[in-house]
């Protein structure tokens, strides 16, 4: 039982995956099947259909389907009252973000360029909503005109109500779940796209106003001024982070779980607790400690210093690769446990009869453990590692508690241990330079999808899935 639950949960992700590009490659055919359902709307569609299409809910009125016909008369009337009285307005200062200026001394207020912004998404939401209900009451009458021309009775609105609390109540109960995603989620990050194109930040912010400036800021980011060399030095050191960091802390979890399966190894609770409890405090406390073992008054400098040494900086503004060294050697103290339970769950599951065989025919240990262990654990955890990679990519608290607020010259608002969400904090939180920061983070999102996408599709779990089953 076990066992088959293990397969199902390795074999989820790359099912996901499987349906993703089956999504892309048949858009394409959904597209033409949308276009073609359209036209016979429009070719077959009778009066009231036609109806339906100048004014919502006037074909099921002339079907006499009241209740349906009202409802939708009605959202078009709220529509129409919201989009007179202050959608249209929303809209206009969208594509605009103001056009007076605030002026205290004249007392004129002005006008507030993020305000404007987050109007007019919620505009756009509205028309897009507003939009899906018109095709639904289109189709909705053109399926009463169905059902009349075969003498069959159309779906009355009580029997309708009823199917939404039983055969599709998925969609009554998720419907307040999405309204608040779209609100709480989606708005907020539809509003940090759009802030990455315009002049937003430094000493333009409201009540000055806002400027669409498109693809600049990705353009001072990657070619010109002071961020492009910044970036690219920062950059750089994020990949070499995220693959050092992910493969120490992976493969070092891997090893000790190896080593704690061996049948020769005593006191194994003891051993597998003492990495549990280092993981159980809270990691800002264990960076926080690791920050003074290492300054100057700290133990190991003290140590070195009744050793008749000098005080070294480990973490000091010329300790480059000393202060990445450590970080390396802190995360990986927090991420280790992690990935030693999780080996150790996957190597509990193995077939012991293919170690057996394999040392029936002169397998070397080095060879077992290349030829059968690792491609097993790898396919089992190659999500895992995957959600690891990213995640050490944006390990925002690392460098930040052992050397956060150091400038070093060179870069801008930032230090040779900064990683790209170090610099978008300091960039947007610390200093104001908010577009800028949004543009990183969507530069952040893009790499991180590409490699992981790269890597999954390249790997095992989604190439030679069969060979595991």
């Amino acid at each position: 039982m076990q066992e088959a639950q293990t397969t199902k949960v390795k074999n989820a992700f790359s099912e996901r995956g499987r349906k993703i590009a089956a999504w892309f490659k048949g858009l394409p055919a959904r597209t033409k099947e949308k276009f073609a359902f359209a036209r016979e709307i429009l070719n077959q569609g009778n009066g009231k259909v036609r109806a339906s299409m100048l004014l919502m809910g006037m074909g099921q009125l002339l079907y006499r389907q009241w209740a349906k016909g009202i409802l939708y008369l009605l959202v078009e009337i709220a529509f129409l009252a919201y989009f007179i009285l202050r959608g249209a307005d929303d809209l206009l200062g969208f594509f605009t973000l103001g056009t007076v200026e605030s002026n205290a001394w004249y007392g004129i207020e002005g006008d507030n360029s993020v305000i404007m912004m987050l109007m007019g998404i919620l505009a756009w939401i509205a028309l897009l909503f507003y939009a899906v209900l018109y095709i639904a009451n289109i189709k909705d009458c053109y399926a009463i005109q169905c059902a009349a021309d075969t003498l069959k009775a159309p779906k009355s609105f009580k029997k309708e109500l009823s199917e939404l609390l039983d055969k599709k109540f998925y969609k009554t109960a998720l419907a307040l779940p999405i309204v608040g995603v779209s609100v709480f989620s989606i708005l907020p990050i539809i509003f940090m796209i759009l802030i990455a194109f315009t002049n937003y930040g430094g000493d333009i912010v409201p009540p000055a106003l806002v400027d669409w400036v498109w693809l600049d800021n990705f353009g001072r980011i990657l070619t010109l001024g002071q961020f492009a060399p910044t970036f690219f030095k920062i950059f750089g050191w994020n990949i070499i982070w995220a693959v050092l960091s992910t493969a120490l802390n992976y493969f070092a979890g891997l090893g000790l779980a190896l080593l704690l399966n061996k049948k020769c190894v005593k006191g194994k609770t003891f051993w597998r607790l003492f990495p549990i409890l280092a993981y159980a405090v809270p990691g800002f406390i264990t960076l926080i400690a690791f920050k003074y073992m290492f300054s100057y008054g700290g133990p190991i400098n003290q140590m070195i210093v009744d050793a008749g040494g000098t005080a070294i900086g480990f973490l000091d503004i010329d300790a480059k690769w000393t202060a990445r060294l450590i970080g390396l050697f802190a995360n990986a103290w927090l991420n280790i446990p992690s990935s030693m339970l999780l080996a150790t769950g996957i190597l509990s599951n193995m077939n012991t009869d293919l170690y057996e065989a394999a040392r029936v025919d002169g397998a070397s240990a080095w060879k077992q453990f290349v030829k059968i262990t690792l491609p097993y654990v790898l396919f089992a955890t190659m999500p895992v590692l995957i959600s690891q990679f990213i995640a050490n990519f944006n390990n925002f608290g690392i460098f930040y508690f052992l050397r956060g607020g150091l400038y070093m010259e060179g870069y801008f608002l930032a230090s040779d241990t900064d990683l790209l969400i170090n610099w978008l904090y300091n960039m947007s939180i610390d200093n104001n330079y908010y577009s800028i920061g949004a543009a990183i983070s969507i530069i952040i999102f893009i790499v991180t999808s590409v490699i992981s996408l790269a890597v999954y599709v390249l790997s095992p779990s989604y190439k030679q899935e069969e060979t595991y089953q």
